[in-house]
């Protein structure tokens, strides 16, 4: 999974959506189906499984047919158990052919009663069940390569090249990369994700140039196991999945190369995580301990908590963050909220002023009088005046050169905080210089606590030598003026 940094926030269908998802799944469906088809008569092994006699009329049940039948039965039976949709009590009847009695669970009328979230808590523990299957390697291969199953008795996994432990936390690796590049405001969003690609995150040390050959091998060897993987997790509804083309592969026990080019990637594997898989795979990430915030989750909190909450958000997901807040509240009240929450001149205040911003211009006429309160506030009026005049009201008083100067400084000083050195800021770095000839003459005496940054992010940003180097001069200025 990702590291203890925050993840950027997700974006996830209603609980109420979610949960239909949930129900439409096809393991899911299965399990409660058969939820429902077992009674006192059906038999069960000292594991919780049907008896092997039991299966082919559990495949029916659930209308399956084919090779796969049987074991799409009994991966639905085993669901049905973890997810407490039956319950097996131990067997006192003297029975020697069953190990326990099997009845109803109580779970099972959630899924057709209950509240979303009952409903989407069910499909959790199938999920949990799903990813722990999807971490153990196919035994049927494993007992052919050591020789069939007349040894299986004696069979000592430990000698397998197989850990367990090691190969849940690759696929953990693997599913939170999915996520971070779904939630990513760069990534690929809704669209499907190479396999190769994901392989890779996983194997290509990212200050490798050209991968080694023995490191493409690995790379196709990760294919192959996600591969495995990802066709067990579709089911559950985590994923969809577009499998590796197995006329890739000239022989059985060949992994294919990865692909030379993009014009056949799409035959390699192609996954995307469902809007389901969004919000399992958070679920899974908030229980671990990590920071994997939800657009929607600040907008009944109050507004320093909306402005602190979104200074670590995207800019898109802070625009549809506080357009929920806002929507929620009178303007007037939500005009006065922003306004006293966006006071501060603690490092984050500027950029905690910059969404203020674009929170006011969400908000209508109404939050008019809001604004004229704070006019006279040193930290709000230039922004105060920004919204009077944008929203064409009359009688704006013009801003002081001090006011002027403070509210650059602010401005510049929030980019910063948002985007870093950015091509947006470096034009507006290059803008300020041009339109005001004696700007750092000025700007160093500004009674702002980032004066000295903004202008030494300046001097870095403006590529002429000559006004970069009066922006480190105004920025030492600043510096000695403050005692710094």
């Amino acid at each position: 999974m990702p590291d203890s940094s925050p993840l950027p926030p997700v974006r996830l269908h209603s609980e109420a959506e979610l949960a239909r998802d949930a129900l439409s799944t096809p393991l899911l469906s299965r399990a409660a189906l058969l939820a429902r088809w077992a009674g006192p008569d059906t038999r069960v092994d000292a594991g919780g499984g049907l008896v092997e006699e039991q299966l082919p009329a559990a495949a029916e049940a659930l209308g399956l047919t084919g090779d796969d039948a049987v074991a799409h039965a009994s991966e639905a039976w085993r669901v049905a158990v973890d997810t407490g949709l039956v319950e097996i009590s131990d067997g006192d009847d003297g029975d020697d052919d069953s190990d326990g009695t099997v009845t109803q669970g109580e779970d099972l009328a959630l899924l057709a009663g209950g509240s979303p979230h009952d409903v989407l808590g069910i499909w959790l523990a199938a999920l949990d069940t799903v990813l722990a299957d999807a971490a153990v390697p196919d035994l049927d291969g494993v007992l052919d390569a050591v020789g069939g199953e007349d040894g299986a008795g004696d069979l000592d996994l430990s000698g397998l090249d197989w850990d367990p432990e090691a190969e849940a936390e690759f696929l953990d690796g693997v599913l939170g990369n999915l996520y971070l590049l779904t939630v990513t405001e760069e990534g690929p969003g809704d669209a499907p994700v190479p396999l190769p690609a994901l392989a890779a995150s996983m194997i290509v040390p990212s200050d490798m140039g050209e991968p080694t050959n023995d490191v493409l091998e690995q790379v196709s060897d990760a294919m192959m196991r996600l591969d495995d993987q990802f066709r067990l997790l579709e089911p559950v509804g985590l994923v969809e999945y577009q499998p590796v083309d197995e006329a890739l592969m000239a022989d059985a026990d060949e992994e294919p190369a990865a692909p030379v080019d993009d014009t056949d990637v799409s035959r390699y594997g192609m996954v995307r995580l469902t809007p389901l898989g969004r919000y399992g795979l958070r679920a899974r990430l908030l229980e671990a301990g990590h920071e994997a915030p939800a657009v929607g989750e600040l907008a009944d909190k109050g507004a320093d908590a909306l402005l602190d909450g979104t200074a670590t958000f995207p800019q898109a997901a802070a625009q549809a963050e506080i357009d929920q807040w806002v929507r929620r509240r009178a303007p007037l009240d939500a005009a006065r909220d922003l306004l006293t929450a966006a006071r501060g001149q603690d490092t984050a205040a500027p950029l905690r002023r910059l969404h203020c911003q674009q929170a006011l211009s969400l908000v209508g006429a109404e939050a008019e009088p809001a604004l004229r309160e704070v006019l006279d506030d040193p930290e709000l009026g230039g922004l105060a005046r920004v919204w009077l005049t944008e929203n064409g009201c009359a009688d704006v008083p013009a801003p002081s050169e001090d006011l002027i100067f403070w509210l650059t400084i602010d401005t510049i000083a929030a980019q910063l905080a948002a985007e870093g050195n950015s091509e947006e800021l470096r034009a507006l770095v290059e803008g300020l210089a041009a339109q005001h000839g004696g700007f750092f003459t000025a700007a160093w005496r500004v009674e702002h606590p980032a004066t000295a940054d903004v202008l030494e992010a300046m001097g870095r940003l403006h590529p002429d030598k000559r006004i970069a180097k009066e922006a480190r001069k105004a920025a030492f200025k600043a510096r000695s003026q403050h005692g710094s």
